[in-house]
């Protein structure tokens, strides 16, 4: 019996010894192959253990299956040896996922100009690198489970009633179904991309990671969003990054009637052209309004992107107010008081006051005005009437 034994344990030696001296031929292999390229380094770091792993496994799992001197265990262990053959296959399926995955984001950098398509690139594959390993975990939790036989024998009835049970399933799990539908439309249909500049609910940031379920913003002031998956496809939202990055920003300012817009232009052409902000496609100032007290001139500047475009048009504000204040005082704004003095009254202010009749309007008081409101008149028929004539209103 010992020999038995023994035999076992020489077997079990030899196959970890050949696990190892496989694994350790593969990676040398690897390395002298393609050693002037950069992806066999991560396939191996992914790679390594889960396949040292799979390797031994598999080894052991042989070597138990030829020579375990006790066939009353051997229905036991091989379960188990399918059982941790399963694991260590979805674990290397999973590292090779991550290989893959790291492979695709290492030939699009997003931390460069003009990066929309690989912001794209980089949300799709985030998106299907974990839809991969969900999978993955699903398809080995669902493979360990046929390996008991009660659950191959409930399986048939499981089968039958999968049309119930789907109902039950996708009434109880609808928000997440929706969220997982809602994640999965935005990165294919490009609505939304990992380091968009995005406003939602009145703040603005950038994308910071898209889920299956929600997706995270890192607003400006560093705090973090978190919205379900379905709100950016039921809820109209900004996106600044759409086609590009470039924007146009207003700076508007109050200012009294005496400003000259013509010295306001100069100076914000002599500030724009001192400033590494502007991009130099766009600024302008024009005079928007001229109504009560003031006149509200706006000035449109454009810049590279959202953070760059605020602190451009925080610096032409700054800068024009200080000019205004130093070679334009008249132009800040004024408020004006009338003072008046009331008297006794008079003969002339009673009459001046007095009604005086209307003139005329736009539709009444002379023939031009009642033209012009036939246009907008038409024939009633006289209801009753003999002679079957027609009155005009």
């Amino acid at each position: 019996m010992w020999q038995e034994w023994l035999q076992f344990a020489i077997a079990i030696a030899i196959a970890v010894v050949g696990a190892v001296a496989l694994a350790l031929i593969v990676t040398g292999a690897m390395r002298l192959f393609v050693r002037k390229r950069q992806w066999p380094a991560s396939l191996i770091t992914r790679a390594r253990r889960p396949f040292r792993a799979f390797v031994l496994v598999i080894g052991l799992w042989i070597a138990i299956a030829v020579t375990f001197p006790d066939p009353s265990w051997k229905p036991g262990l091989n379960q188990a040896m399918t059982i941790v053959t399963i694991i260590v296959g979805a674990w290397l399926v999973g590292a090779m996922v991550l290989f893959l995955s790291d492979l695709a984001l290492g030939r699009y950098r997003i931390d460069v100009p003009d990066n929309r398509v690989a912001r794209r690139i980089r949300t799709q594959t985030l998106i299907l690198r974990r839809l991969a390993i969900a999978i993955i975990v699903v398809l080995a939790a669902g493979a360990i489970l046929l390996t008991f036989p009660e659950v191959r024998a409930v399986g048939a009835s499981v089968l039958a009633s999968a049309g119930i049970a789907s109902v039950i399933a996708g009434l109880a799990a609808q928000s997440v179904l929706a969220n997982m539908f809602a994640g999965i439309q935005l990165v294919f249909s490009e609505a939304l991309r990992v380091d968009d500049v995005v406003v939602v609910e009145g703040e603005w940031g950038r994308v910071g990671e898209i889920t299956l379920s929600y997706v995270v913003l890192d607003l400006w002031d560093e705090r973090r969003l978190v919205l379900p998956c379905t709100y950016f496809t039921t809820t109209p939202f900004e996106n600044w990054t759409r086609q590009g990055s470039a924007l146009l920003g207003a700076v508007e300012l109050d200012v009294d009637w005496r400003v000259s817009p013509s010295k306001m232009r100069d100076q914000l052409a002599r500030v724009v052209a001192d400033s590494d902000l502007w991009d130099g496609r766009t600024a302008v100032l024009q005079v928007t309004d001229a109504v009560a007290g003031y006149v509200r001139v706006r000035i449109l500047v454009s810049a590279v992107d959202a953070p760059t475009l605020f602190d451009l048009r925080c610096a032409v504000r700054e800068a024009m107010v200080t000019w205004m204040q130093r070679t334009m005082p008249a132009a800040l704004p004024t408020q004006r008081v009338l003072l008046t003095e009331t008297g006794g009254g008079g003969g002339e202010t009673a009459e001046a006051d007095e009604p005086r009749p209307d003139t005329g309007g736009l539709f009444t008081g002379s023939a031009d005005a009642v033209e012009r409101a036939s246009a907008f008149t038409q024939a009633i028929p006289v209801v009753g009437g003999g002679d079957g004539g027609e009155r005009r209103s």
